[in-house]
């Protein structure tokens, strides 16, 4: 069971990095410091925006709309944060009795 945490916990925080990733990508095609023409760059773009937009679309529908700010990756980690503590609140002392 110890092992199942583990993986979880280390999943969260795997999409907790591509979520990361993904801003920081978004911010630097965005104010032209790496072009999207550069087959790698856009490979890496197109599978970070792939695993993270579905989580991020009901986010954004809820936020409002607050112009060029997206505050829905910053929600998502939150949330994502809380679920691997209460995962770890629920489910610790289970596994280490």
């Amino acid at each position: 069971m110890q092992s199942v945490l583990i993986l979880i916990s280390t999943v969260i925080k795997l999409y907790i990095w591509c979520l990361i990733l993904q801003a920081i990508l978004s911010w630097l095609v965005a104010f032209n410091v790496i072009n999207t023409s550069n087959r790698f760059i856009y490979m890496v773009g197109d599978f970070l925006y792939r695993i993270t937009e579905p989580a991020l679309r009901p986010i954004r529908a809820i936020l409002p709309n607050l112009g060029g700010i997206d505050l829905s990756p910053i929600v998502l980690i939150l949330l994502l944060s809380f679920a691997q503590n209460l995962l770890f609140e629920l489910l610790a002392p289970m596994v280490y009795g």
